[in-house]
């Protein structure tokens, strides 16, 4: 587990350096209208590596021989990333919301072993209500396949 942890506190510390001097090359200071861009990207970034050196610190000075991981509590893991990790392959030829639909039942009916009237609600009805929140009320394009555009979207 300490390997674990110590590998994933350097990542974040490198992520939080990158976020860090992103934002100092578009500014961080005070304009005259307010922040510039930078401003809050740098104050996350410099609160990431300090939260990152933490939990390094800890990780370090622990002295642990238990496993990252055990087979049983790697079950349930794999359980929500294979269908997650399948949706995003899907979301390019399908678009986002007949991959989401698809994905949320899936894992309704798999997982939760929901009705499959409360499955199709769910999976019609969430990718539904995203459609008219982003593309019709906030005018935010999302990733569009067939099915959109045999709609005329």
């Amino acid at each position: 587990m300490r390997a674990a942890d110590l590998a994933t506190a350097s990542i974040l510390i490198l992520l939080g350096g990158v976020v860090v001097l992103d934002s100092l090359r578009i500014g961080i200071g005070w304009g005259t209208d307010g922040p510039r861009a930078g401003f809050f990207p740098f104050w996350l970034g410099v609160i990431l590596i300090f939260a990152s050196v933490t939990i390094g610190m800890q990780a370090w000075h622990r002295a642990t021989d238990k496993p990252f991981v055990t087979r049983a509590r790697l079950g349930p893991v794999l359980k929500v990333l294979w269908p997650a990790t399948l949706m995003v392959v899907l979301i390019t030829p399908l678009g986002l919301y007949v991959a989401s639909a698809l994905y949320l039942g899936f894992y309704m009916r798999w997982v939760g072993r929901h009705s499959w009237l409360a499955v199709i609600l769910c999976a019609i009805g969430v990718p539904l209500v995203t459609f008219v929140v982003f593309e019709l009320w906030f005018l935010v394009p999302m990733p569009k396949g067939p099915l959109e555009t045999w709609l005329g979207y």
